[in-house]
């Protein structure tokens, strides 16, 4: 679990996260939602460690790693998976070198295991015997199941996902969720999924915070958001219905 208490920041004098507290569930896919300029992807940097809040704390099960000792944070940064907006995938490097990066980097196995991992994880996301292409061959799905096998290959305990549906097609999209989705639950890991796509809400929204000007006005789960009576939210799903209504018409 990921506890985060009175997060605030500010930059250039202009406070773009007003005391935000909240917690994200183990084995359970956390969503943090809201409009492009809300402040959730400031948020997610702030519990990553990207961005040093200015006020609050975030705990990683119990561990201090805003104010924590040097070593504590390294170690939650070592159970650290992260799926970046565009998949981040290095150019020069093939599916199977992208994959074994993080156990390059953070492990001392040899060669042998972490190609046993990398093959491991990369059958888990349906990419099984694509080790040698390279991410110019590979489609955006293709891309994102990449960059999840990346994020989980050094068996993280932390999963975070910025707009992972961003650039697909809705069925795709619906494909990436669901294996978000069940390999949070398989592998009993706190997720959190950064996103403005309704259609993620309800299809895995176990815990959803939505944010609106640097404020978290609402949380809940998919099961009762369609009951909220936020002016904001409200506006916010009819939007997201609006858009995709016209996304329909015109393709």
């Amino acid at each position: 679990m990921i506890e985060i208490n009175n997060i605030q920041k500010s930059f250039d004098g202009k406070t773009v996260l007003h005391n935000i507290s909240g917690y994200f569930d183990k084995g359970k896919t956390n969503l943090i939602i809201g409009s492009s300029g809300t402040g959730k992807s400031v948020l997610l940097k702030c519990i990553v460690g990207l961005v040093q809040p200015d006020e609050g704390s975030v705990f990683y099960d119990n561990r201090d790693f805003t104010h924590g000792k040097r070593q504590v944070r390294r170690e939650i940064r070592r159970e650290i998976g992260m799926l970046f907006q565009g998949a981040a995938l290095f150019d020069s490097k093939n599916v199977e070198e992208n994959v074994m990066f993080p156990l390059d980097m953070l492990t001392k196995m040899h060669k042998e295991e972490k190609l046993d991992r990398v093959n491991s994880i990369l059958k888990r996301v349906g990419l099984e015997n694509s080790n040698n292409k390279m991410p110019s061959e590979l489609s955006g799905g293709m891309k994102k199941r990449v960059g999840i096998a990346r994020a989980l290959v050094a068996n993280s305990q932390y999963l975070f996902c910025d707009e992972p549906n961003s650039g697909l097609d809705p069925i795709t999209a619906i494909v990436i969720d669901n294996l978000i989705h069940e390999i949070t639950h398989e592998l009993d890991i706190t997720t959190i999924v950064v996103t403005h796509d309704m259609n993620s809400v309800m299809e895995i929204g176990e815990r959803v915070m939505f944010m609106y000007k640097g404020k978290k006005l609402w949380e809940g789960s998919n099961e009762n958001i369609l009951d909220n009576e936020i002016p904001e939210l409200q506006d916010f799903m009819y939007a997201n219905k609006l858009m995709e209504a016209v996304k329909k018409r015109n393709g």
